[in-house]
């Protein structure tokens, strides 16, 4: 059994939270540059602690999230998750996934429906770290750079304000190998219906400019300036009015959110989603649940279908760069 307390006390080592008390921002950085601040279990389970934490504390009027180094972040671990999608016919446990650590509760078999969508439903849940900013009722600006993709994506759609660099890329991989992903409907209302269609049909990432005419972001500086520019954004906001006025604005912000139906949207995703296994695919070799190639892991799948695509459309930034 994966102990999950041992995954999240890993995690407070992959993630920094601090404090300007005085202008009252609070700044969430992703630490995993070697991984590109890919995010494991561990991980979107603290980040929804300390986004919650943030919600409540009165010191903070305004959230941060970025990513040391050179990217935002490439989304969940594909490593740690590969064994959820494959078709080995193994059983597995996906407990820790929920934050449980009790061997007395036992997670259902593989080749049920509540084996995959359990989990996918429980994504739509602030607790899961998917949908935290959602329920946040302060200004998030998220800072991207990079590679904003799949989670890390997730909560760029679902941050307040984004402030990028003009070399960003924006996209979720799991559009190419699975079709779908937690935050798909508001995605359609950030960016467009016509627009994510071409994200979600053609599986390409999109940059910074293209998202910058989509409306999905809110200033596009070069990536010498992204740390001042978001500042600017960060302290104007924690400059304007009391918080409780924020929290005001918020709640009418999140009931128009939901009248739109974005909670709805990820419970119908997490429904989509439990359905992958009965997926089938229309040829040999084609990436996706039941295919061989899966065997050769999800990392390597995902770059051998990125090849597959011209060069300016590919989601790795070293692979643009061949034939």
């Amino acid at each position: 059994m994966i102990d999950i307390e041992e995954l999240k006390a890993e995690a407070r080592k992959l993630i920094r939270y601090e404090k300007d008390e005085e202008n009252k921002i609070a700044y969430l950085t992703f630490n995993r540059p070697e991984a590109l601040n890919a995010t494991t279990v561990g991980m979107r389970q603290v980040y929804a602690e300390l986004v919650f934490k943030a919600n409540v504390d009165d010191d903070v009027k305004v959230l941060v999230i970025r990513g040391e180094g050179e990217h935002l972040g490439s989304g969940g671990d594909l490593g740690e998750q590969a064994g959820m999608f494959s078709d080995d016919g193994e059983d597995m446990s996906l407990l820790h996934e929920f934050g449980i650590n009790d061997p007395s509760v036992k997670y259902p078999p593989k080749g049920s429906y509540r084996f995959l969508h359990s989990m996918t439903d429980h994504y739509a849940k602030t607790a899961a770290g998917n949908r935290p900013l959602q329920d946040f009722k302060k200004v998030s600006i998220v800072e991207a750079k990079g590679y904003c993709y799949g989670w890390h994506f997730y909560q760029a759609a679902d941050a307040d304000l984004v402030v990028s660099s003009d070399e960003a890329l924006f996209g979720h991989p799991a559009f190419r190998y699975a079709g779908w992903g937690p935050r798909m409907w508001t995605w359609v209302e950030t960016i467009g219906l016509r627009k994510f269609s071409e994200m979600l049909f053609t599986g390409r990432p999109f940059t910074a400019d293209e998202m910058d005419k989509c409306q999905f972001i809110n200033s596009v500086v070069p990536l010498e300036k992204l740390e001042a520019e978001t500042l600017k954004y960060a302290m104007a906001c924690s400059r304007s009015r009391p918080t409780d006025v924020v929290q005001v604005q918020k709640t009418f912000l999140e009931m128009y959110k939901q009248y739109r139906g974005e909670y709805m949207g990820s419970l119908m995703t997490g429904f989509v989603e439990g359905m992958l296994p009965m997926m089938t695919n229309d040829r040999n070799p084609q990436a996706g649940v039941g295919d061989d190639t899966f065997n050769k892991g999800l990392n390597n799948v995902v770059k051998d279908i990125d090849m597959s695509y011209p060069p300016e459309w590919r989601m790795g930034r070293s692979n643009r760069k061949k034939p």
